[in-house]
């Protein structure tokens, strides 16, 4: 089969496009045919060699496909693989897509929805009229948090770095915007969020971390999924005894091993859709072959909504 292989850490020149063997299936997993891949900041981290878990090579980068299981349309969560003609995934993070949802918008709920659903809900619990903050929101994850956000009845507050992205966020339903890349980032926040955010997501660490935590209300939850700076970022411990604030940590593959997880959060990612509540952005689609530039463009901002890699384009 068709794969896309990396032989040693780097660039996107590491990405090729190979033959190798079909994987061979293993207790309790499914054989998936790849209709879609995902490409995620997590596949930019395990290519530069700094993922959170670290990876045998040489290694088929992906965490995310939809395809087909044993005639069956699945959208699944893998531990690598994905950047394939054929994947496996475990039994408890494959899960059958409805019939009235198309691959494209699967796709895109299978791991940013996820994550966007269980940073809300799991990790920082948000209830109705908090104000929460979201970084990157015209991206994946942040553009599904921003309107699963408002679904639950808080007040959001969007981060993105250009006026177009900016304008997206409002169009998905952001109550007010703040430009990512400001150098008052903290002030910006405090007056989008009238001093009173409750809760905030965050991915970027340095300074944009603790931007958004000094905007934090006391008492304030923030959850850090992400760390797109590579910046290695420290908080003191006597700051968060001063503020009563709280920080926690987010890595979905936390989530792969248990029952109902991902399957409930899924099944409501489902019908908030057929509800209108929850629109997915168009992706931006690139061919197995240019992963690569599929890479470039997300490491450079140049993408909005899901970034995808096609196998038979």
């Amino acid at each position: 089969m068709r794969a896309v292989t990396m032989s040693s850490h780097g660039g996107p020149e590491v990405l090729r496009l190979t033959e190798v063997p079909e994987p061979e299936p293993t207790a309790g997993h499914h054989r998936v045919e790849v209709l879609q891949a995902g490409v995620n900041y997590s596949d930019l981290h395990v290519r530069e060699g700094d993922y959170l878990a670290g990876v045998t090579l040489p290694y088929v980068p992906g965490n995310e496909v939809i395809g087909y299981s044993d005639g069956r349309r699945v959208v699944a969560l893998t531990r690598g693989g994905g950047y394939a003609q054929v994947a496996l995934a475990h039994r408890r993070s494959t899960i059958p897509v409805p019939d009235d949802i198309d691959d494209a918008t699967a796709i895109s709920l299978t791991l940013q929805g996820n994550s966007a659903w269980h940073l809300l809900h799991t990790a920082l619990r948000i209830s109705q009229g908090e104000t929460v903050i979201v970084p990157a929101a015209a991206g994946g994850v942040g553009s599904l948090a921003v309107q699963l956000a408002k679904r639950a009845g808080a007040r959001v507050v969007a981060l993105a770095g250009t006026d177009a992205k900016r304008a997206l966020a409002l169009g998905l339903g952001a109550d007010a915007v703040v430009d990512s890349t400001s150098t008052s980032l903290a002030a910006d926040l405090k007056e989008a969020t009238h001093g009173a955010a409750a809760a905030a997501l965050e991915m970027t660490g340095g300074d944009t971390l603790h931007a958004t935590l000094e905007a934090l209300a006391p008492m304030g939850r923030m959850a850090v999924y992400g760390s797109v700076s590579g910046i290695e970022t420290t908080i003191t411990t006597r700051d968060l005894m001063a503020t009563g604030k709280t920080v926690s940590g987010f890595w979905l593959p936390l989530l792969f091993g248990h029952r109902t997880a991902l399957r409930d959060s899924m099944t409501d990612l489902f019908q908030a859709v057929r509800d209108g509540e929850l629109t997915v952005p168009a992706p931006t689609v690139y061919p197995l072959t240019e992963a690569a530039r599929a890479h470039e463009g997300m490491a450079a901002r140049r993408t909005t909504g899901k970034v995808i890699l096609d196998p038979a384009a």
